[in-house]
């Protein structure tokens, strides 16, 4: 979707190669090109070139909470120790990317989960340990109203504004 609303280098990284070979896949049904690649995000010596990013979009494994309304045996999926593994697994992620991001670049922080551990927690405890973060305003608009101030998306489908439930951090590196 980046792509189809800016003309921009891509480098698209997962883990799974099976999800590289749909993200492929739907590059070229669109007629688009990134680059893409299979890859530990956790690892960046295995696949990174070196060429600091000036935005990084981490979708970062969560409990998938939010998405219980359309996916209700999600609950069923989950143990009580995944929060914590989830947690730590999240902030692994952001200390091996923050150092990808060049100075005054942007890194989005995105999770699926409705659970403070999985977000605000997660943010809050990374922007104490790393002095050039600093955390920006995110404004979302719904159908085109009036911009509104938010981080969490909570699950809904009764006010007309049917969506899951999302978390998000915009996190600005100091120059």
């Amino acid at each position: 979707h980046i792509l189809q609303r800016v003309d921009c280098d891509l480098l698209a990284l997962d883990a799974d190669p099976q999800r590289c070979e749909r993200i492929r896949a739907n590059l070229r049904r669109e007629r688009l090109q990134a680059q893409v690649r299979v890859g530990d995000a956790r690892r960046p010596a295995d696949w990174w070139d070196g060429i600091a990013f000036d935005r990084v979009l981490l979708d970062a494994p969560c409990s998938a909470s939010g998405i219980v309304r359309r996916h209700p045996d999600v609950r069923w999926l989950r143990r009580r120790g995944d929060l914590e593994t989830l947690s730590a697994l999240q902030s692994e992620l952001l200390r091996a990317l923050w150092p990808l991001l060049r100075p005054g670049g942007t890194l989005l922080y995105v999770t699926c989960s409705v659970f403070p551990e999985e977000g605000e927690d997660v943010v809050a405890r990374f922007s104490t340990e790393f002095a050039d973060c600093r955390r920006m305003p995110l404004d979302w608009r719904f159908d085109g109203g009036e911009p509104e101030r938010v981080a969490q998306l909570l699950p809904t489908s009764s006010d007309g504004r049917e969506h899951d439930g999302f978390f998000y951090a915009c996190l600005s590196k100091r120059s």
